[in-house]
């Protein structure tokens, strides 16, 4: 029987939509992850909600106005140093273009293009379910 399961960190991500395509970030080196794809985001603070987290994150890491049009389910994910539960939103730019902030590289991605990527293995389950709701629409 396995032992309790460590509180997970809420961590937010933003899936930012534009002209049929997905923003997608490469974590830079000297990071967890580095050199895998993810969708942009970060940590929860505890005095805030996950929409202001996301927006503030997305604000920091790219430099970018957004808002939110859906909220996709929360995914748990244990890496060996975190167990984190990621919480993945559908935005939209409002202003402002994608800036190098943090990523080694950022790109605008179609649904197949997405799919040939090495991703962070926790945002490997957000991938699947968007695009598993892009393609039923």
């Amino acid at each position: 029987m396995p032992g309790p399961q460590p509180d997970a960190v809420p961590v937010v991500c933003g899936i930012i939509e534009r002209a049929g395509m997905f923003l997608s970030a490469r974590r830079g080196f000297g990071r967890s992850n580095a050199g895998l794809w993810e969708f942009p985001g970060g940590k929860v603070r505890s005095n805030e909600t996950t929409e202001a987290a996301l927006i503030r994150e997305m604000h920091e890491e790219l430099g970018l106005e957004i808002s939110v049009t859906a909220r996709l389910p929360p995914n748990r994910h244990s890496y060996p140093w975190i167990t984190i539960k990621l919480i993945p939103f559908i935005c939209a730019i409002v202003r402002g273009e994608p800036q190098l902030r943090e990523h080694m590289e950022i790109r605008w991605l179609t649904i197949q293009e997405a799919k040939a990527l090495e991703w962070a293995p926790a945002d490997v389950a957000v991938l699947d379910e968007y695009l598993h709701l892009k393609l039923q629409s």
